[in-house]
């Protein structure tokens, strides 16, 4: 595992860091600071679009074990 690039890692932990974004942007909707939920939440459809991007682009049967 020591030798993951940044991608690796953000590929595997990809669910994890969803619900990060979306956890940090509920909590400044809740402040009243929806720019910055919206950039967050933009940061998170980024992500996922990349995400859905590379697994049709995958031949049937090669995706990664955590997918």
């Amino acid at each position: 595992m020591d030798d993951e690039s940044a991608g690796e890692l953000a590929e595997r932990y990809l669910g994890n860091i969803l619900y990060a974004l979306e956890r940090t942007a509920m909590a400044l909707e809740s402040e009243a600071k929806t720019d910055d939920a919206a950039f967050y939440r933009g940061i998170a459809r980024v992500l996922a679009d990349a995400r859905g991007r590379s697994m049709r682009a995958s031949p049937p049967g090669d995706a990664p074990p955590h997918a």
